[in-house]
């Protein structure tokens, strides 16, 4: 079993590295849920879910990631996510989660992805960048540079769990991505309760007034 490398070495890793995850020390898949326009009656997305490969929870796996492998697994689940939606034929839109204190530079970060897609014939522009605001960022700005520089590069940008996270409406103030995908906390019983229906409501006002 591969083990960790020193911060040091972060950088100094090739994109063949990140592609094979060197250095995780352990193993993960990706179900990949759909997502479905109940207008069009079609899915147009697919979210890449991390799974363990005995098909242990998304848990199991993140609860290995740490600051030592961080980066090495935001892209080798970019790679892997790329790989699978390809090879099962994917032709819808694909959703990958990144970890966005895993980012450095977005342009370089952004290279492995690139060459996965041109390996596996995957289009680009059927990627989506989704992050959870579940995540404690270390630097709001620096999610605002890399939320805008993939939409500079052309990628579509969705925001996970909205409304249960550590930044809430504040990060909506500060930049707004392309999607954003309430959390089902706020949508469970939503046609018997009336405040969820208000706080819902407030949320899809905003983002209407604000894209």
């Amino acid at each position: 079993m591969s083990q960790a490398l020193p911060k040091s070495q972060y950088r100094e890793m090739n994109c063949g590295q990140c592609r094979a995850g060197a250095g995780l020390g352990f193993d993960f898949t990706f179900a990949f849920q759909p997502i479905v326009d109940i207008t069009l009656q079609s899915v147009v997305c697919y979210e890449a879910l991390v799974r363990g490969t005995a098909g242990e929870s998304a848990a199991s796996i993140l609860n290995q990631v740490e600051d030592e492998n961080r980066y090495r697994f935001d892209q080798a689940c970019r790679v892997k996510a790329i790989a699978l939606a390809a090879k099962l034929k994917c032709d819808a839109r694909l959703s990958i989660n990144f970890l966005p204190n895993a980012v450095y530079r977005p342009e370089l970060c952004i290279k492995t992805t690139l060459e996965a897609a041109k390996t596996y014939d995957f289009p680009i522009e059927n990627i989506t960048f989704e992050f959870v605001e579940s995540e404690r960022l270390e630097n709001n700005s620096h999610l605002k540079n890399v939320v805008e520089s993939y939409r500079d590069m052309g990628f579509q940008t969705a925001l996970d769990d909205f409304g249960t996270g550590y930044s809430g409406l504040a990060m909506l103030a500060e930049f707004q991505p392309d999607i954003i995908k309430i959390d089902r906390v706020l949508l469970t019983n939503i046609a018997e309760q009336k405040p969820r229906q208000a706080i819902v409501d407030g949320i899809i006002h905003t983002c209407k007034t604000s894209a």
